[in-house]
């Protein structure tokens, strides 16, 4: 014990008496999603090099054992001509010499150390420890003391950014004397002291986002005007933006005696649908007499080569536009088949081993590109719930959900029971598939008529809630849920030990609630996307969603259908004409193009209001008001909504 004391006082006067680098200041949590983290270094002597020192994090927690979550080689770097050097965030300003990416510094009981010591001595999981230790600091947001992590770096306290209750616009700040305060964050500046000026260069662009053919305009301003000119040199190349992207102009000079100047960039036109693409503006110039304010800016550009679809979207619908792709007698086998022998013969067709393919959870990502591309635009993805596009290469990649689209499982995986394994993270495209069959449940994991692109944050909001108990955003169109029904009731038909019940049950492998979903299925028929995102999926898994091809069905196994025949004449091909009808929006009165055999009104709520035999006109006394319409002929069906005005 006494030999442990001697060690631990010589460790603690070895780090605040003969240290070259100290823990300037920390910010670990900073407001709303973290993305201003820092860790700012300091030397005692300014332009020092960091060669052969890291900095490493320790994860205070239980799960983490006061055991090292990041290491951040220094070698090749030095502090600037106020002994500083920053690693952080990249909207960091300054802009950080290292970059981090957003929410990397955990919140506490937690450390950062300096250490002289490679990089290789620090993997993952290695215990704190003073063994070449130059610096260090416990930190915490009002967390209890991890006395234990304290001991292993040789440390008596633990600072408290929170301390003034504001830990997220607060850091914590070393005095010259060795002691710390919390106060606002001042990355790149001297704590205490004026120290030396160092001109900061920004640089700001003409438009938030721009489209193939348009020019940038990039606006470079410094806080004071130059004594001497400087060149600017600048990259603009990021993913799949490259050089032939824009023209050949990489650098701008700003003249003395001024403090801004602008260049003009053109984006290359070039007639190929690329997609949407980003490109990142990043700063190459040293000069230890300026300070770069920002750096590695991303900027959208918008390719204009986008296809449009000859079909609507779900707020903007379309009904005869796309045919569905299923062979002719796919659904043969169902005809004469009633109550529980029609659900099974769906089910061997949709789970059928010898042809149904499963794909890994990566290969969704592709999918839903496809399958939920907009109509108006092939470079982006139609969200479900949100009821919007977004573009395609905004797929989530971080914990930071804002702006992105994810993979959304409408039977969420916790109440289904499924997840991922490791063979879900190899994207290896549509040849390489598992089989698969009815008790194949973990496939529902990656079984796409299941999934949707959705909203990142809006996917979070739902969470694993049953419909009813979510139905959507607020002032929502209702253009999802018929999607979203007939994708769950799919599912339970699909997989044994999925059910869709009344209610909201708790039980592992049940959806609620039964009956909204059903209403749901009523409320927004069968258009045109859901028809091509079917097609799609069928090209891939080799099955298709039997109630969107033959809506009706939805009545024969769960509505007041049950237990009749079904019969579905296959062999006639569907007259788009014969479902034309006209006026719409209309005063009471449609006419149809032909004689249909059935026409069904509904509410937009999904009850049926009354139906209507051997029509080829209609006159409908109803309120001012949007209504659904559901023809027959020829055993066939279409969907329309209707206005009456």
């Amino acid at each position: 014990m006494y030999k442990s004391l001697i060690l631990f006082f010589v460790s603690l006067f070895y780090i605040n008496t003969y240290s070259q680098l100290f823990i300037n200041e920390i910010d670990s949590d900073t407001d709303s999603v973290d993305q201003l983290e820092f860790i700012e270094i300091k030397s005692e002597s300014p332009n020092f090099s960091l060669d052969g020192y890291i900095v490493v994090m320790f994860n205070g927690s239980t799960s983490g054992s006061d055991s090292s979550y990041l290491a951040i080689d220094l070698n090749g770097f030095q502090t600037d001509l106020n002994g500083l050097f920053l690693i952080g965030n990249n909207n960091v300003s300054p802009s950080a010499q290292i970059i981090i990416p957003n929410n990397s510094i955990q919140n506490g009981a937690d450390a950062v150390a300096i250490y002289q010591a490679p990089l290789s001595s620090f993997p993952n999981s290695t215990l704190a420890t003073t063994t070449n230790l130059v610096d260090a600091l416990v930190y915490d947001t009002s967390d209890s003391d991890d006395d234990n992590l304290m001991q292993l770096l040789g440390l008596t306290f633990q600072i408290n950014e929170n301390e003034n209750g504001n830990k997220d616009f607060e850091s914590i700040q070393r005095y010259n004397n060795g002691s710390y305060f919390v106060g606002s964050p001042t990355p790149r500046e001297v704590n205490e002291g004026n120290g030396v000026f160092l001109n900061g260069i920004n640089f700001s662009f003409d438009q938030d986002f721009y489209s193939e053919g348009d020019q940038i305009q990039i606006n470079f301003t410094l806080e004071e005007p130059l004594q001497e000119s400087i060149t600017i040199f600048f990259n603009l190349e990021y993913e799949n933006f490259d050089s032939s992207d824009y023209s050949d102009v990489e650098n701008v000079t700003i003249q003395s005696g001024e403090d801004a100047a602008s260049v003009l960039i053109e984006i290359i036109d070039d007639n190929i649908d690329e997609g949407d693409e980003d490109f990142m503006l990043s700063l190459d110039f040293e000069n230890e007499n300026f300070i770069l304010l920002n750096n590695n800016q991303i900027v959208r550009v918008n390719d204009n080569d986008f296809i449009t679809a000859n079909y609507g979207t779900p707020i903007d619908p379309t009904y005869i536009n796309v045919s569905s792709s299923f062979p002719e007698n796919y659904y043969s086998d169902l005809n004469g088949l009633a109550g529980e022998d029609l659900i099974i013969a769906l089910e061997q067709i949709i789970s059928n081993p010898d042809i149904v393919r499963a794909h890994s959870y990566s290969d969704i990502k592709e999918i839903l590109k496809d399958a939920d591309v907009n109509p108006e635009n092939s470079n982006q993805v139609w969200l479900v719930y949100t009821e919007q596009p977004r573009s395609k290469i905004d797929f989530q990649t971080t914990s930071s959900s804002v702006g992105k689209w994810n993979r959304e499982h409408t039977f969420p995986r916790s109440r289904g029971g499924f997840n991922n394994i490791s063979a879900d993270s190899n994207a290896d495209g549509i040849d390489q598939y598992w089989q698969t069959s009815i008790d194949s449940l973990r496939h529902a994991n990656s079984d796409a008529h299941g999934l949707r692109a959705s909203d990142g944050p809006e996917n979070s909001s739902r969470g694993n809630k049953h419909y009813g108990d979510y139905n959507g955003p607020t002032g929502n169109l209702n253009s999802f849920k018929g999607d979203v029904a007939r994708s769950v009731l799919f599912l339970s038909l699909r997989y044994n030990g999925l059910d869709i019940v009344d209610g909201f049950p708790e039980t592992v492998g049940q959806l609620g609630d039964l009956q909204t979903i059903l209403a749901w299925n009523n409320i927004d028929p069968v258009d045109d996307f859901e028809k091509n995102r079917n097609n799609v999926i069928y090209n891939w898994q080799n099955n298709r969603n039997p109630l969107i091809d033959l809506p009706e069905i939805v009545n024969y196994i769960w509505g007041d259908n049950f237990g009749d025949v079904w019969f579905n004449n296959l062999n006639i091909s569907i007259n788009q004409n014969d479902f034309k009808f006209y006026p719409n929006p209309t005063s009471g009165t449609i006419v149809f193009n032909s004689f249909l055999d059935k026409v069904d009104l509904f509410s937009i709520n999904g009850q049926k209001l009354s139906s209507f035999y051997d029509v080829r006109t209609l006159d409908i006394n109803l309120k001012k008001g949007l209504y659904l319409i559901r023809l027959y002929k020829n055993g066939n069906t279409s969907n329309h909504k209707i206005i009456i005005k």
